[in-house]
């Protein structure tokens, strides 16, 4: 329980046990490739274990270690995506759960392995505005 809260009444209890549950809560994010196996990965790696964000991937190729679905996209709060074409294609696949999900493009072509130090540098300087 909160301490140094005065609480008056049960009213006061349960929007005290909201606003902890609420700073509590990981924002969920997705990062999207092609294949799910280099820039996704890395992404998602860079983000699941802090305290704020919990982090999954996927990519939108038939071959993808990881393939998106209805699930992943209905778990994110927030979607990133490496290329326009992947915004595109999950516009075309899926336009109703996209709908009022946040897309954005974040314009990382697929010229680097999994953790390449250089993408890491890219990915933080890129996401950097949108995970303050």
């Amino acid at each position: 329980m909160t301490t140094g809260v005065k609480i008056e009444s049960q009213d006061d209890v349960g929007i005290i046990l909201w606003f902890e549950s609420m700073s509590m809560y990981r924002e969920q994010l997705l990062f999207v490739c092609s294949r799910n196996q280099w820039r996704s990965p890395t992404a998602a790696a860079l983000f699941d274990r802090s305290e704020r964000h919990s982090a999954k991937s996927a990519g939108t190729s038939d071959s993808a270690r990881i393939k998106i679905t209805p699930g992943l996209i209905n778990w994110a709060d927030r979607i990133f995506v490496m290329e326009k074409r992947h915004a595109a294609i999950l516009q075309r696949n899926y336009p109703d759960l996209i709908a009022e999900k946040a897309v954005i493009v974040l314009h990382i072509s697929d010229d680097y392995q999994y953790q390449d130090p250089e993408l890491i540098e890219i990915l933080e300087s890129r996401l950097a505005e949108y995970l303050e």
